[in-house]
């Protein structure tokens, strides 16, 4: 059985990303002891937006390219405005997303991040929370929004902005622990 604490955790994002909304999900998850890859469609570093100015850079572990969702057992969309929006114009980014929920695991977006799962065609029907500015977008996708700090509707698990990331981890880990005794039990 793969210990839930050392499980596999892309993270799916381009320059613009919010700074905290990759960085504290990262840091709490491989506290826990989870290898944490940052997946970008370019190499080398990517560029973060903090709060109201552009922020440090983080280093890409892979491109988009050179992954594949069948390596890992969760993915985390980090929001920020600019970060979504260009990579929903990524088609390997979109399709990344997709092959994540094609194998049902999980997907956890934060603030602006849905869109991406609104791009992958993930959303109709689902209960689904986000950066409040967001919520007319979800509605027209098909989804339920609503306003919690974290929402989980299946293997889909949303946040609405960086105060909410505790709660955000939290239900990650939930699921990833949930799933890792569903496997043991079955084997």
């Amino acid at each position: 059985m793969k210990n839930p604490l050392q499980q596999r955790i892309a993270i799916v994002a381009t320059d613009g990303f919010e700074q905290s909304e990759l960085e504290e999900p990262k840091r709490q998850l491989e506290r826990a002891g989870a290898k944490v890859d940052v997946i970008a469609p370019h190499g080398d570093t990517i560029k973060g937006w903090d709060m109201k100015q552009w922020g440090r850079d983080v280093p890409v572990d892979k491109t988009i390219a050179q992954a594949t969702a069948a390596d890992y057992d969760a993915l985390v969309i980090p929001g920020g405005v600019i970060n979504p929006d260009k990579l929903r114009l990524e088609h390997d980014a979109v399709e990344f997303i997709r092959q994540f929920a094609a194998q049902k695991k999980p997907i956890a977006a934060i603030c602006h991040g849905p869109q991406m799962l609104i791009e992958a065609g993930l959303v109709r029907g689902r209960e689904l929370t986000s950066w409040p500015s967001l919520r007319t977008d979800l509605a027209n996708a098909g989804a339920r929004w609503v306003d919690r700090e974290v929402v989980q509707d299946g293997t889909l698990i949303t946040s609405r902005k960086p105060d909410d990331i505790p709660a955000f981890v939290g239900v990650l880990q939930n699921v990833l622990a949930e799933r890792a005794s569903s496997r043991h039990r079955a084997a």
